[in-house]
């Protein structure tokens, strides 16, 4: 018997391309735009030019990403294991 989306005891995922995922990224990307036009208006109005430290950027550039993937490889496991005893096989 094949697994439909219908069944009662499987999950139904939210339809990623709704209007609610729409709404969502809209207001990411409107964050976004306004967290930059604020960088942009304070980089005008700071006193003096910045001289790049090249710690700080080797942080920023390897640093931040590192971290990311550490906290993606320590949910990796609780994610794939979690109630999911699906190992692969056809049901078919």
């Amino acid at each position: 018997m094949p697994i439909t989306p219908q069944d009662p005891g499987l999950p139904c995922p939210a339809d990623p391309s709704g209007p609610a995922a729409v709404w969502s990224l809209l207001r990411v990307w409107a964050l976004a735009l306004a967290l930059s036009a604020a960088l942009v208006a304070a980089g005008e109005r700071w006193p003096q030019p910045l001289t790049p430290d090249g710690r700080w950027v080797w942080a920023l550039v390897l640093g931040l990403p590192l971290l990311m993937g550490l906290w993606l490889c320590s949910r990796w496991g609780s994610a794939r294991g979690a109630g999911n005893p699906d190992r692969g096989e056809s049901v078919d």
